[in-house]
């Protein structure tokens, strides 16, 4: 392999590489939207994409074929890591997963409370509250590695723990409360389909094919039945075996984690953020800036988060429910609270589904940009400020270096 092969590999191989190729994709759709090629990206959007098998047709435009396929397979890999998690992971026993379970409801309760206080008078804008209560978890953690050896094992596992919680949450709010009219027929087929993949598990089937196959009709049915086509692949996800076959090296929940999250960081992420966060910021005032939607949504993420995630813990750990893990000290956690204000994809998904209209989406991406960026940059900084590098010492042991100030 040639040197710059070799630098490239290193690249996408470290751990910020997807956190810092959604904000390429980001950067690209702002300056493309406010460019003279702005009708190009309006354009490519709005394309139609039809697909047909006999009398059943699916015509949506490019952004919704983005927005109920693509992300249909990043919550598909989403629910793989949960499934494991729960199992056999961090999230497996209660000692583990109390501290970030209650940061976790913190950091959802917080942010929506603020931007009901925002928006309470407006029904119509109302419907955003569940908005600066996501997670960007690939963001997240792209900034937290851009510590590097700074950062305690036991922060990151905090944080990645969170955010997968956090995730739950938001799969949990889509299917109750963005929900459309439901198809009945629709909805029984797709639960006819649960029960095949559910039967294919117990049954040992430990090939992947038969569960895209099925999964495949239960995603269109779940698209045609008012339910957010993305919940098919969490549900899909959840059927697919944990437990290794004889003879296997690896299990094939495993095996399809670990191929998909690739494709889903380098791929699938920056191509949603790209068509979901552009805004034209052409004519924009300072009252479109202190609108209900964006105000609701910007502190909604920078405080309600920190509230939620750092409040909550204090109060748990205070109570003797659960204690700070080993090595952490409170300004990391609040750092820790900062950067969970990072929302953007997850933020801006769940804008696309409480208004769907095209009329509060300039404010939606504004709220969630301002919010998001101003989260990172705070929460990197108290980080930076907070921890040491850790420096190796003879024997292969790590110790944090010795401060030159």
């Amino acid at each position: 392999m040639s040197a710059i092969g070799r630098r490239l590999s290193a690249l996408l191989h470290h751990e910020a590489a997807g956190g810092v190729l959604l904000m390429l994709a980001a950067a690209a759709a702002l300056i493309l939207d406010n460019s003279p090629l702005d009708w190009l990206y309006d354009a490519m959007l709005t394309t139609p994409v039809v697909a047909q098998v006999g009398d059943l047709i699916i015509d949506k435009p490019l952004l919704l074929w983005i927005n109920d396929g693509l992300m249909a397979v990043f919550f598909f890999l989403v629910g793989l890591e949960i499934k494991r998690e729960l199992l056999e992971g961090r999230l497996s026993s209660w000692d583990q997963a109390a501290l970030p379970a209650i940061a976790a409801v913190g950091g959802m309760v917080m942010p929506a409370l603020i931007y009901v206080a925002f928006n309470y008078q407006d029904p119509g804008t109302l419907r955003g509250w569940a908005i600066p209560a996501a997670t960007d978890i690939a963001f997240a953690l792209g900034a937290l590695a851009l510590l590097g050896s700074r950062v305690p094992v036991a922060l990151k596992v905090f944080l990645l723990a969170l955010a997968i919680l956090d995730d739950l949450g938001a799969i949990v709010i889509i299917a109750i409360f963005y929900t459309a009219e439901l198809s009945l027929t629709s909805l029984t087929i797709a639960g006819i389909s649960t029960a095949i993949l559910i039967g294919l598990n117990r049954a040992g089937v430990r090939r992947v094919a038969p569960y895209v196959l099925v999964g495949l009709v239960m995603w269109v049915c779940v698209l045609k039945s008012g339910v957010h086509a993305t919940l098919a692949g969490v549900i899909i996800a959840l059927t697919i075996p944990l437990r290794v076959p004889d003879g296997a090296p690896t299990s094939p929940l495993k095996r399809l984690e670990h191929e998909l999250h690739p494709w889903v960081a380098y791929f699938i992420m920056p191509v949603f953020a790209f068509a979901n966060a552009g805004v034209h910021l052409g004519g924009l005032s300072v009252s479109d800036l202190l609108a209900p939607i964006p105000l609701g949504i910007a502190f909604g993420l920078f405080v309600g988060k920190q509230l939620g995630v750092f409040g909550f813990t204090w109060l748990a750990t205070q109570a003797g429910f659960c204690r700070l893990p080993d090595g952490i000290n409170w300004v990391q956690i609040y750092g820790i609270a900062l950067l969970a204000g990072i929302g953007f994809t997850m933020s801006l998904f769940i804008g696309t589904l409480a208004f769907p209209d095209p009329d509060h989406a300039a404010a939606v991406r504004l709220g969630v940009l301002l919010g998001s960026i101003l989260s990172a940059v705070m929460g990197y900084t108290v980080l930076r400020l907070s921890t040491e590098p850790v420096a190796p010492v003879p024997g292969g042991a790590r110790q944090p270096a010795k401060s030159t100030a």
